[in-house]
């Protein structure tokens, strides 16, 4: 009876808590509709995942208190968790996030988790072992007298054998149809409000294990290739104006702030490449604040997030799923020589296997920089991230078309004191940051106006800055992009630019549109 109380008392606690990962406004906007039915079968589908948790504490202790307590612990850590999550970028804890809770430790600037130091370490692990040390000294077990290591093995069984047959290929079939009914859509805060945030990270990863794609996926690799069809050699030699080449510029974070009243901000460089642009505007978010590889992906897929389903959190866990209907690796087939240059770890959000996967043949990373975050700053700037790409251009084979990605790092937060030598105020010094990255684009630019050969170049914002001094959330996320002619292709397009609002994975379609690199080698 007492096991049964401790269950009990358990989920009562965790259906009071997990409404609280998510601010009450915020689940007032997002609460559907739902019948009284609809509603108990949401409150319902909790609570065999309750007790898997349950039954996991209790299985290593057989001490029914202590799992009770130890349960409504790790719903409240994940809620609170998500609730921290939400506050910060706006979206609660999703399953994906599971897979970077190491690169959060090791990566704590970008993540800006400074906090999480020796007193954090010290505090979690007093709370985990000391509260656990107790429970085990005065609390009495209840494994009964008799066969302890079969009621053990038994325990152990139930308790963490279900996790196990989750990887099982005919549980898993049955699972993703049942997880798929329970959610019915894929709006995290939807169901992290109906669900509660543990129970809806584990729905997800049911369908991520588990969901084939194969239907869609073949739907969109015959669009594409399409697409693709008159994609061959006439876009490389057979170009009247020799090989092309390509390059996108993601800029970390970078938004002009003079959308929004900001002055004193001069852009020059920016602005003279809107003048040159064949399509300039503003670009839609893909996720406002943080999430790079997102944006990323969407430019490099021309997928939108719903193509990729349950894997748009983090499209790089499963890159190689969808490496054939992908721009780079189209490219590489068709001839192109395709390179990715990022100034940042090769194995954060696992560029380091996910780029390859997507067509990039060659990778120049954080490795190939000489970057002393003591003297240089956190983050490689954007004028030694310019020279090195022109560095990269000047050895390729200018007789093969190339498509080169640039992601910089510069401009990212945290903006505080020491970055920009005597300022201290974020936005201040987040303008100054937009200042080098607007002159390194100039440096750029001026190299590929004097190539002998059609360049294409286009630059945009990943996404808008985590600059809460400034705006919380911002009044209009939408990021700034060009795309410009240059060199050889300057000839060829000399309309004025047009100014339209864009999409991130319209993109590398509408280059290559203005570009005409589908003609015949007639």
């Amino acid at each position: 009876m007492l096991t049964v109380f401790g269950y009990v008392w358990a989920c009562i606690v965790v259906y009071l808590t997990d409404g609280f990962a998510l601010p009450r406004s915020v689940a007032r906007k997002h609460r559907m509709q739902r019948r009284r039915r609809r509603v108990v079968v949401d409150h319902l589908a909790r609570l065999p995942v309750i007790a898997l948790v349950y039954a996991g504490f209790f299985a290593i202790s057989w001490r029914p208190i202590y799992a009770a307590q130890g349960t409504m612990s790790f719903f409240i850590i994940f809620t609170g968790i998500s609730r921290a999550k939400f506050t910060f970028i706006r979206e609660p804890l999703v399953f994906s996030d599971i897979a970077l809770v190491v690169d959060v430790f090791k990566y704590k600037t970008i993540f800006y988790a400074t906090k999480l130091n020796i007193v954090f370490w010290v505090v979690a692990c007093s709370y985990v072992f000391g509260a656990s040390g107790l429970y085990f000294y005065f609390e009495p077990h209840v494994l009964p007298a008799s066969n302890r290591p079969a009621w053990i093995l038994l325990g152990l069984v139930v308790a963490f054998g279900p996790w196990v047959l989750i990887f099982l290929k005919p549980v898993n079939t049955r699972l993703v149809r049942l997880s798929e009914m329970l959610l019915r859509t894929l709006d995290v805060r939807v169901n992290t409000i109906r669900f509660g945030t543990f129970t809806s990270v584990v729905f997800y990863f049911i369908i991520w294990l588990g969901k084939k794609r194969e239907v869609i996926l073949a739907e969109l690799r015959a669009t594409i290739q399409q697409a693709f069809h008159e994609l061959g050699e006439a876009t490389g030699l057979g170009h009247p104006e020799g090989a092309p080449l390509v390059i996108v510029w993601q800029s970390e974070s970078f938004l002009d702030l003079r959308h929004f009243g900001v002055t004193g901000l001069s852009l020059p460089q920016l602005d003279r490449a809107k003048a040159l642009a064949a399509q300039a505007g503003r670009m839609t978010s893909v996720f406002e604040g943080g999430y790079t590889l997102r944006t990323e992906f969407a430019v490099l897929s021309g997928l939108q997030p719903e193509d990729a389903h349950v894997d748009a959190s983090y499209p790089y866990l499963r890159a190689a799923h969808y490496a054939d209907v992908v721009w780079p690796m189209q490219l590489k087939r068709s001839g192109w020589l395709t390179h990715f240059i990022h100034p940042y770890d090769k194995s954060f959000f696992y560029r380091d296997r996910a780029l390859p996967a997507l067509g990039f043949d060659h990778m120049t990373m954080l490795d190939a920089f000489t970057h002393d975050p003591r003297t240089d700053g956190p983050y490689v700037s954007d004028r030694t991230l310019t020279d090195k790409v022109i560095g990269t251009i000047d050895d390729m084979d200018e007789e093969k078309p190339a498509f080169v990605f640039v992601a910089s790092m510069a401009n990212h937060g945290p903006w505080e004191a020491g970055r920009c030598g005597t300022l201290t105020d974020p936005v201040e010094i987040y303008c100054e940051m937009l200042r080098k990255a607007d002159a390194a684009l100039g440096h750029l630019v001026a190299y590929l106006e004097k190539l002998d050969r059609p360049v294409w170049l286009v630059f945009y914002g990943d996404h808008a800055p985590l600059l809460k001094s400034f705006a919380d959330p911002f009044p209009d996320p939408r990021t700034d992009y060009v795309i410009v002619p240059l060199a050889a292709a300057r000839k060829e397009h000399a309309a004025p630019p047009v100014e339209k609002e864009e999409a991130p994975w319209n993109l590398l379609a509408t280059v290559f549109s203005k570009a005409d690199l589908r003609r015949s080698e007639s």
